[in-house]
């Protein structure tokens, strides 16, 4: 039987305010779908991220086309906006944080083969949804993703990718640490 909304178990807005986050901060690095910016949005309520970087182009709330996929979700996720992402990572990376890109580049690994540290903090970037994360970022990144395809498209949606790179890091994170 299907579960009704009561029964998920789910932390009213004022309780997830006060719990536990997972170490990561998500940046959009000019991300256009207003759309994605909301699915994003709601995978990062979802796993509980520290905060999510909205740069360059990607939109930011309040907006009606955002909040038709985040449903909610830009309430109870931290935001900022940067004008470059460039400076949001060099930002993050003086603040010790370990730099990711989700993004097909010589090295990549894939997502499951990423070597978690408990204590370190972590920003993973999404690009842009033709051009990617771009290549002046890229030159500030410590570690690359690429989650690994079999089709014969060369990538997934920003909002897919980004929920499955979360996703492999909350499950390691969450069984590590017990978010």
């Amino acid at each position: 039987m299907k579960l009704k909304m009561e029964d998920l178990g789910r932390p009213s807005k004022e309780e997830f305010a006060k719990s536990s986050r997972l170490p990561v901060t998500v940046l959009l690095d000019n991300v256009r779908s207003l759309h994605n910016v909301g699915s994003i949005f709601r995978t990062c309520d979802a796993f509980a991220v520290e905060r999510l970087y909205l740069c360059g182009i990607t939109a930011i709330p309040p907006n009606r086309e955002i909040e038709k996929a985040a449903l909610g979700a830009t309430e109870t996720v931290s935001w900022l906006h940067w004008s470059k992402t460039v400076e949001a990572v060099q930002y993050l990376r003086e603040q010790d944080y370990f730099i990711i890109a989700a993004e097909q580049v010589s090295g990549s690994i894939p997502p499951q083969e990423f070597s978690f540290q408990v204590g370190r903090k972590y920003a993973v970037i999404f690009g842009h949804e033709v051009y990617g994360v771009t290549q002046d970022v890229l030159h500030l990144c410590d570690q690359f993703m690429e989650i690994p395809q079999s089709g014969t498209k060369h990538s997934l949606n920003v909002a897919v990718s980004s929920g499955i790179v979360l996703w492999e890091l909350y499950s390691r994170i969450e069984c590590i640490e017990g978010l």
